[in-house]
């Protein structure tokens, strides 16, 4: 026992006094760092792995010159899009109205199968007139105009409503997303041509029943994409530790959640784009659409059908128009899908 009473104390560790040269400013110190990484914001990153595919810069320039041709074509002549082009024969002295091909005589006949009259050769119709006389360029352009208008503005609404309606049903879960989820597959097992028809009932034709029948059904899809992105994040642990410090539902949601699936929900408008316009194009086509002498798209096609006996270059500027719309829009989606979840092999 006199033993263990005699063994030393531990010693006590000296209190630490700090002196000049202990410590140095980190910014005085050479470290290598990557100034061109550290300087890249996430979108900046996006934009780079975007303009670096080359599908899909094709896309942004195919998409660009339609919109601005769409914006400036129909001015670009004298001619409005419902003008009915009158000139006198001089042949046999009166007022006609006629469908033009373009001015190249070897064209004119190969078109049309009818011998070009150099009487209206001081008429320039770049993509020709129509049955009635009415410009084709103006017409095809106001037509992309008007297919452009009801896509985007019927996009934008469904993305609201449908990015809101996924996100409130993956957060809260349980009774409220069953009931949710079965209210979307009651709606999208609806065909499209029946609520158009039933609206056809309560609604005049034209550019308002296109966008209110695209609104009824295009929100579905969004809607899934929010849902499901939701489910993903919404037990990770910035989410949990804002519940903590008490921010409620709403904020939780459109602030912390929300910013965090921009990236999926903009690749599925830039997928929705075309198939609104080809939806427009389909209901204007069946005669549901948009009602002479107003135009679109669909209508144009509609029109060129109609006359693919007599003149068959009636119906190409429309197809092409809608083809090239198609095709960009798909291609930027591409791009913006590889952009903003590059593979490690892209880094």
């Amino acid at each position: 026992m006199a033993k263990k009473n005699m063994q030393a104390a531990p010693a006590v560790a000296a209190e630490y006094v700090p002196v000049a040269g202990d410590f140095e400013l980190l910014h005085s110190r050479d470290i290598q760092t990557d100034a061109n990484f550290a300087s890249q914001s996430y979108w900046k990153g996006v934009l780079i792995h975007f303009f670096k595919n080359k599908r899909a810069v094709v896309g942004l320039v195919i998409i660009t010159v339609i919109m601005l041709l769409a914006i400036f074509g129909p001015i670009m002549n004298s001619y409005g899009y419902k003008d009915i082009v009158q000139f006198r024969n001089e042949k046999n002295k009166r007022v006609v109205a006629k469908g033009i091909s373009p001015r190249i005589p070897w064209l004119h006949e190969l078109l049309t199968g009818e011998k070009y009259d150099d009487s209206f050769s001081d008429l320039t119709f770049l993509f020709g007139t129509d049955d009635l006389g009415r410009d084709l360029w103006t017409r095809t352009w106001y037509g992309a105009r008007v297919s452009l208008i009801i896509a985007f503005v019927t996009i934008i609404i469904d993305m609201i409503i449908g990015m809101s309606y996924g996100l409130i049903s993956g957060y809260f879960g349980g009774l409220a997303d069953n009931i949710m989820q079965r209210f979307v597959e009651i709606a999208n097992s609806v065909p499209r041509l029946v609520i158009v028809s039933v609206l056809a009932i309560f609604m005049p034709k034209g550019m308002g029943l296109v966008i209110v029948a695209l609104l009824l059904t295009e929100w579905i899809g969004m809607s899934k994409i929010a849902r499901a992105e939701m489910l993903k994040i919404k037990e990770q642990e910035y989410v949990l530790a804002s519940r903590t410090l008490g921010a409620g539902n709403g904020h939780i949601i459109f602030k912390e959640i929300l910013p965090n699936t921009i990236g999926p929900i903009i690749t599925q408008v830039m997928f929705s784009i075309p198939t609104a316009i080809f939806t427009e194009a389909f209901l204007s086509f069946v005669g549901v659409g948009i009602v002479l002498p107003q135009c679109s798209v669909g209508t144009l096609i509609e029109d060129g059908f109609n006359n693919i006996t007599t003149l068959p270059y009636q119906i190409l500027p429309p197809i092409i128009v809608l083809a090239l719309l198609m095709l960009g829009f798909n291609f930027i989606g591409d791009g913006l899908r590889e952009a903003l979840a590059p593979k490690l092999e892209d880094m």
